[in-house]
């Protein structure tokens, strides 16, 4: 799962680089991320899914998330 969810970012992030087709790009990125904010959620509940991670860093993923969310609408 983790390798094709990194395929499908890197391919969102090409489809991006186009400006005809950026719009479609950013929203590929928007979907991921939200969908991914799910994940950080968990990983902050749950400690074995948390990789011994730091608490303060696992918060600071979340604000970071939807930063990372607005930064790709502003491609469409």
């Amino acid at each position: 799962m983790v390798q094709i969810s990194g395929i499908t970012e890197m391919l969102a992030g090409f489809i991006l680089l186009n400006y005809k087709t950026a719009e479609a790009g950013a929203w590929m990125m928007i979907s991921q991320l939200v969908i991914f904010l799910s994940v950080h959620i968990f990983m902050l509940q749950n400690e074995k899914a948390a990789m011994k991670l730091p608490k303060w860093i696992l918060i600071l993923r979340i604000p970071l998330q939807f930063a990372l969310i607005y930064w790709a609408y502003q491609y469409t």
